[in-house]
């Protein structure tokens, strides 16, 4: 018998619900190196699969949501651990994805897990730091509580496929939001090998439903989509940015505007994107009952 085999190449697929689908149009699309050279064939995602991500993301959220700020930690955590498990793997589709050094490639895998570690620190602290017992004038406690927005669609950046989508997938989580994340159009394969980390962590599925294909057809559509709350445009193309928040705003979304450049994903985050998708509650109670 000859030592020589075929080596068995991946079919990258979406991941909606905590479930591996092809896209329902069948469509597939051709990812390649920086130099042209060919990588893989990633599923191409249609309106349908957009539509069916977001069902799934609303039917996870409220429970995701009613989970402790403790379990959602540790939910997060449970995600860094198992992507360091598997950083030799992420290393290499790093350096394949955005042409980067092996050094550089490390140090982007490595920050994306201790991102992780840093937001799953935050689950049980950003109510204490975005809520407040507020000061009134008669025999009542007043106090604001934040809350996840809902589902929130989220652009990833363009040119950092891991970290960078680490970086703006997290703090939506963290809060008790569930996220249709569309990927980076040219680096898809970070994104996507992702998703199998998620899908054996113990994040519930529909927490996270990621879709690979074109931003330009995907984004309209999550735009002007009545069941999502929310939009991250970190990842949106300078020319689409305005439309997006114009159809965001028919059923008043909460959108989180596109940097004027990308961001250093290497520097600490703030909680700013964390708060960016909670809203506040206003709770009355009678002192004395």
């Amino acid at each position: 018998m000859s030592d020589s085999r075929i080596e068995v190449r991946k079919t990258y697929k979406l991941y909606i619900g905590g479930m591996f689908p092809r896209s329902e149009s069948g469509r597939t699309f051709v990812v390649s190196d920086e130099r042209g050279a060919f990588l893989a064939n990633v599923a191409l995602a249609s309106r349908k699969d957009v539509r069916d991500a977001v069902a799934a993301a609303r039917r996870a959220q409220s429970r995701w949501a009613g989970a402790t700020a403790y379990n959602r930690g540790q939910v997060l955590y449970r995600i860094a651990e198992m992507l360091e498990d598997r950083r030799a793997q992420f290393v290499e589709l790093v350096v394949l994805s955005e042409a980067v050094s092996a050094r550089i490639a490390r140090a982007c895998v490595d920050t994306a897990v201790d991102r992780l570690v840093w937001y799953a620190g935050w689950a049980d602290k950003f109510a204490q730091v975005a809520g407040s017992s507020n000061p009134v004038a008669g025999p009542y406690f007043n106090f604001s509580i934040p809350e996840a927005t809902g589902v929130v669609a989220v652009l990833a950046p363009q040119a950092s496929s891991l970290l960078g989508l680490v970086s703006v997938v997290a703090p939506a989580v963290v809060t008790g939001n569930a996220v249709v994340v569309v990927a980076s159009e040219l680096r898809p394969l970070p994104a996507v090998t992702l998703a199998e980390v998620l899908a054996s962590s113990d994040l519930p599925g529909g927490v996270v439903n990621l879709l690979t294909g074109r931003v330009g057809e995907l984004s309209p559509v999550l735009a002007a989509h009545r069941d999502v709350d929310a939009m991250d445009l970190c990842g949106a193309p300078a020319a689409l940015a305005t439309d997006l928040e114009r159809a965001a705003a028919t059923n008043v979304k909460r959108v989180l505007r596109p940097p004027l450049a990308e961001p250093d994903w290497m520097e600490l985050p703030t909680p700013s994107r964390m708060l960016a998708f909670v809203e506040t509650k206003t709770v009355w109670h009678p002192i004395g009952i």
